[in-house]
């Protein structure tokens, strides 16, 4: 697996800017939209949990899990900038995840942050 595997966040020609920061230096928010998320929901795979389970028993990073978590978290703010879009955003200012488990059956993630409009400063 490569590096890609491993790794996420905002493709570089997305038209909507994802930041965790509260501001964006050279910009001005000329309105706030307001929350906006993205969430979703995957299952644990059987053949992951066994080898899980086998390879806790000798130590080392779990890559299946981990490319499974990479996935979800990717998903999840592909969703959250598609809401932001659709409401007229350009930018989603203080963006985090939150990941939880959901009934014992598959992880929720949400990636969640506050839409607004940017400007430019002049």
């Amino acid at each position: 697996m490569g590096i890609e595997d491993f790794g996420g966040g905002q493709a570089p020609q997305s038209d909507v800017l994802v930041v965790t920061t509260n501001d964006v230096p050279g910009y001005h928010v000329e309105r706030v939209i307001g929350e906006v998320f993205g969430l979703t929901v995957r299952s644990r795979h059987l053949g992951s949990q066994i080898g899980a389970g086998l390879k806790s028993l000798v130590g080392g990073e779990l890559k299946g899990l981990t490319k499974t978590l990479v996935e979800t978290r990717n998903q999840a703010m592909e969703r959250l900038t598609e809401q932001a879009r659709s409401r007229g955003a350009n930018a989603v200012l203080m963006m985090r995840f939150d990941v939880t488990e959901a009934a014992d059956v598959g992880t929720e993630v949400c990636a969640y942050g506050t839409a607004v409009v940017l400007t430019a400063r002049t």
